[in-house]
């Protein structure tokens, strides 16, 4: 009998957000488009991957971390890094400005399997340089971040602003902030936003200025004007999610707290996106972050599975505003997909403190970009 699907991946239990698939099945793929998923995938295809034990979601999407090729101090190759660990979809936090925009579009959008999207730096420097983004005032550059902005259209999703004390350095971090949102204003663009994290700006203040669809990143951290006040999720943070500013976890090498996420989530505050913050520092680490394993901390601190699978999905998909070709199952989106499989004996799941959570993790297995498979598969092969 000829081949009806290209491809054709069965799963123990198959999950999509929009849909509300959730149990065994498959997803068909023709000519890199999904063509059905759930029971109904199935007949003869040129190949077949069989995972009995595995989930299979749409391709991650992980809104905060650094694909780079040497554009960045923080940069990690997306396509060794993070296309194999599940991530089909990426956004730079501010690798790239404008001074380096277009090195960045050339040697990582447009030469990377991975989908990649920027939020450019307001700093023209983007991370090419030692020390923080905006230790040069003259850096953050309003005038240039929106030319670039205009020059490119969707490739650039929003604006990258961090205004802690290791990232802004001696300069005053609202001027900082002005001048992002002056950026953001003229071209119609949302911040990804790094608060100040220290006692000299409350974070009300901050997020009083904030817009619906400004993005809140390292929302768990345990520094000064977080989240919680004495344990409970500040009224002006309730306030901001009310308006629509958004927040996204961000975790990386000092932003993620259990003892933060278990009161945020008990008390009904859950993230809208869980994103890893990957870079450089994060290579070679034992047991490895990424974001699968950053998701897996979520559930294990509160968080509702399938809450967790939406946010690594559908939500960024739909923040990134791509849900229309990412982020589900739905027929005839891009067959982006990721395969996990629960590992018991995985290593500790640790916070950026290194207080350790007890369970397992959840870690790719496969991935298909556009319909084709990356790396080894891992399953059975029919």
């Amino acid at each position: 009998m000829p081949a009806f699907w290209d491809l054709v991946i069965r799963a123990g239990r198959v999950f999509c957000p929009l849909t509300g698939l959730d149990g065994p099945g498959g997803v068909a793929v023709r000519a890199g488009r999904i063509a059905e998923a759930g029971n109904s995938a199935r007949g003869p295809a040129r190949q077949v991957l069989d995972f009995p034990d595995g989930l299979l979601l749409p391709g991650l999407v992980d809104i905060h971390a650094h694909p780079a090729r040497g554009e960045s101090k923080y940069g990690i190759d997306p396509d060794l890094h993070l296309l194999p660990r599940g991530v089909t979809t990426v956004l730079s936090q501010g690798d790239a400005g404008a001074n380096n925009w277009t090195a960045y579009r050339t040697g990582v959008i447009e030469a990377s399997r991975t989908r990649v999207r920027m939020a450019i730096n307001l700093s023209r420097a983007g991370e090419s340089r030692t020390g923080g983004c905006f230790e040069r005032l003259e850096d953050a550059d309003a005038e240039s971040c929106v030319r670039t902005i205009e020059e490119n259209g969707s490739l650039i999703w929003g604006i990258a602003v961090n205004t802690s004390p290791v990232c802004c350095g001696p300069n005053d971090p609202d001027e900082i902030l002005a001048r992002a949102l002056a950026a953001a204003e003229r071209t119609g663009r949302p911040l990804l936003f790094g608060s100040r994290r220290h006692p000299d700006r409350p974070l009300a203040a901050q997020l009083r200025q904030l817009r619906p669809g400004d993005v809140v990143t390292y929302c768990f951290h345990g520094e000064a004007e977080g989240l919680l006040r004495e344990g409970r999720v500040r009224e002006e943070v309730w306030a901001a999610r009310e308006r629509g500013v958004l927040f996204d976890v961000g975790h990386g090498m000092a932003s993620f707290r259990f003892e933060v996420a278990e009161a945020a989530i008990g008390q009904g505050f859950c993230p809208d996106t869980v994103s890893s913050d990957q870079y450089l520092r994060h290579a070679g680490l034992v047991p490895p972050h990424d974001l699968a394993r950053t998701m897996s901390k979520l559930i294990a601190a509160g968080m509702p599975e399938k809450e967790a699978f939406r946010r690594v999905t559908l939500r960024p998909a739909e923040v990134l505003g791509l849900s229309n070709e990412i982020g589900s199952l739905a027929r005839g989106c891009c067959a982006d997909l990721t395969v996990l499989r629960w590992n018991p004996r995985a290593g500790p799941l640790r916070d950026t403190s290194g207080i350790e959570r007890p369970g397992g993790c959840w870690e790719a297995t496969l991935t298909v970009r556009g319909g084709q498979t990356i790396g080894k598969a891992g399953g059975n092969r029919e």
